[in-house]
C-alpha cells in the first residue's frame, strides 16, 4: 500500500515536472559581468541593515539547500522586511551568529521556528526573532519575470513539494545523479 501511494506521488511529481519544461520562457540575455564573492556572515548582515530600513534587496543565491528548484549562482531572491511568519513561506534566518540560511517556515511551536531547505533532508531551528527577511519572490533560469511566492505557481509547487516530503530523498537523487548530467 505504501509503495503504491510513492509511487503514484511520484509520477504525478514527473508529471508535473515535465509540464514546467515543456512551459520554460526564453532566458534573458546573459551579461558577462565579474562579480566579487563575499562570504554570508559579512555580506548577509549590510542586506539585512537595507531590509530594516525599509528598503528590498535582491540577493544571488548561494548553496545548494533549496534545490531542485533553485539553483547555485543562477537564481535570485528579493527580500523584503519580516511579516507574520506562516508555514510554508520561505524566510531568510539566522540560525547561529553569522550563520544564515534562506530556508522555508516548517513548523512553529511558540517562539521555535523549524526551517528546511527543499533540498536538505534535515531540519534547522531558530527563533522567531531569528528570521530576519521574507522572501516576495525568485528570479530563475535568468528570467526577468518574478516569480511571487504569493502567486499560484509558487504555491502550488509548494504544496506539492511539502506533500512529496517522504519521498524527497529518492527525488533529490534522481535530480542529482540523472536529471542535472542530462540538461548539461
Amino acid at each position: 500500500m505504501k509503495l503504491a501511494f510513492f509511487t503514484i506521488i511520484l509520477l504525478v511529481a514527473l508529471f508535473a515536472l515535465a509540464i514546467l519544461i515543456m512551459k520554460r520562457k526564453p532566458k534573458a540575455d546573459k551579461v558577462n559581468m565579474h562579480g566579487v564573492e563575499v562570504d554570508n556572515a559579512t555580506f548577509l548582515p549590510e542586506v539585512i541593515r537595507v531590509i530594516e530600513e525599509g528598503h528590498t534587496a535582491t540577493i544571488m543565491l548561494k548553496g545548494y539547500s533549496m534545490r531542485p528548484f533553485l539553483e547555485n549562482g543562477r537564481d535570485k531572491a528579493v527580500l523584503t522586511k519580516p511579516t507574520t511568519p506562516t508555514v510554508g513561506k520561505p524566510v531568510l534566518a539566522e540560525i547561529m551568529p553569522g550563520r544564515f540560511v534562506l530556508h522555508r517556515i516548517i513548523d512553529i511551536k511558540g517562539d521555535e521556528v523549524t526551517l528546511l531547505g527543499d533540498g536538505n533532508l534535515r531540519p534547522e531551528h531558530c527563533r522567531l526573532q531569528d528570521i530576519r527577511a521574507d522572501v516576495v519572490g525568485f528570479y530563475r533560469k535568468g528570467r526577468l519575470e518574478l516569480d511571487l511566492t504569493s502567486g499560484l505557481k509558487w504555491r502550488t509547487y509548494s504544496k506539492v513539494w511539502m506533500a512529496l516530503r517522504p519521498a524527497r530523498r529518492y527525488l533529490l537523487a534522481f535530480y542529482r545523479r540523472i536529471w542535472l548530467r542530462l540538461t548539461r
